[in-house]
């Protein structure tokens, strides 16, 4: 059994987070439309690739650590130390 290495999973989570919070936000800036977090969070879940662990428990799902994620560094609460 493969040990997983839950801090390095959150961490590839953020950075993939963060690229999608830009690609979309600056598509957004781009054409003028609106976006919600949940594109954001469906642009990160559709460049994830095949196999990438669905490391949650209880009832939190992944696209709501990607949503929480997402809502962190538009606020910029993700930054704050």
């Amino acid at each position: 059994m493969t040990v997983m290495d839950y801090k390095a999973l959150a961490v590839d989570l953020l950075h993939r987070t963060e690229r999608a919070v830009e690609a979309v936000a600056g598509l957004a800036v781009q054409t003028g439309i609106t976006f919600k977090i949940t594109d954001i969070v469906q642009r990160v879940e559709d460049e994830l690739p095949a196999g990438y662990p669905d490391a949650t428990t209880g009832d939190t799902s992944r696209r709501d650590i990607i949503a929480e994620m997402a809502r962190d560094i538009l606020s910029g609460e993700a930054y704050d130390d």
